[in-house]
């Protein structure tokens, strides 16, 4: 098992103000919204170098998303912020008539995604929001592992001509990604070789994936483990491979189980190479409050809970 260590934790909101941030001195067709919750999105760095390329629009999230697709028209790059549960499920239709089936080239940038929202509770832990947004035709979906990849996907997503979910969170998290990586949309990135089953892991859970193929191998199982940053579009070809030599999967997502990143595995193995798979995700419910850690560890969203499900997953082979 590749061993990966961390020397500090930090959130990976703060890396996607970090990443736009970058962006404001290097690309001038970079501008941004914010529905009201700058602090909470950290884009205090770009608003003070870059005043004339943000707005502020309330909280009136449908107009932000207006706006933003309006901005498009224009030559520019528009990075609308808000947290994922006003990104999504309150703007769907104007994110669908305005930005989707428009093809606009509009950034959502939603944070606080998840149980790790923490003490807010269920209506703002959005569980849906992948599923939400990857049904969208010409959406692309991102959900970052950490700091240093949020970063570079912040930066790299402003390349990509079209509408983009980009997905972070509030707590701090370790840092593990190289600090001077390479974001590229739709390619998996393999953490570590294994033969005996398959850990596919995206966001938060990616951390924890590489803590359950620790405790795998003092059992002596070897895990092999891929961390999906871009769940669509989804690297096919790099999950039937692994699966193909493994015989089996786990999928591990901070989501419901319905419409998440497991589902679309599920489907690529279905179409590609039929084998058994086990979810790690929340089973069609709605959070609570809490601490993050102490939701993680209820709706079984951690290291013991991928463990688990991969000794299990093994037994079906």
């Amino acid at each position: 098992m590749k061993k990966y260590t961390y020397t500090e934790k930090q959130d990976t909101r703060s890396g996607f103000g970090a990443g736009l941030a970058e962006l404001g001195k290097t690309n001038d067709k970079v501008v941004a919204l914010c529905a009201d919750l700058t602090p909470s999105l950290k884009m205090a760095d770009f608003i003070e170098a870059n005043p004339d390329r943000f707005f502020q629009t309330g909280i009136a999230e449908a107009n932000m998303m207006g706006m933003a697709a309006g901005l498009t028209i224009g030559g520019y790059i528009p990075y609308t912020g808000t947290f994922a549960n006003f990104a999504t499920g309150r703007v769907y239709d104007q994110i669908r008539q305005s930005i989707a089936y428009s093809g606009k080239n509009v950034k959502i940038c939603a944070s606080h995604a998840g149980l790790t929202l923490g003490e807010d509770g269920a209506t703002h832990q959005i569980l849906e929001d992948i599923g939400l947004m990857k049904m969208l035709p010409g959406m692309t979906v991102i959900n970052p592992c950490d700091y240093n990849q949020t970063k570079a996907a912040t930066i790299a997503i402003a390349e990509h001509e079209g509408p983009v979910y980009l997905r972070f969170g509030r707590p701090k998290v370790p840092i593990f990604t190289p600090v001077d990586q390479k974001f590229e949309i739709g390619k998996a990135i393999m953490l570590n070789e294994g033969t005996d089953v398959t850990i596919i892991a995206t966001g938060h859970l990616v951390w924890e994936a590489i803590k359950a193929g620790e405790a795998l191998e003092e059992k002596g199982i070897s895990a092999e483990i891929i961390n999906i940053h871009t769940i669509k579009p989804l690297d096919e070809e790099a999950i039937v491979k692994s699966v193909k030599k493994t015989g089996c999967v786990v999928s591990a997502e901070e989501h419901n189980f319905l419409g998440g990143l497991g589902e679309s595995v599920s489907r690529t193995l279905s179409e590609h190479y039929p084998a058994p798979q086990e979810f790690v995700a929340t089973k069609d419910t709605f959070g609570e409050s809490g601490t993050p850690d102490q939701l993680m560890e209820k709706y079984g969203l951690n290291a013991e809970a991928i463990v688990a499900a991969s000794e299990k997953v093994i037994k079906r082979k």
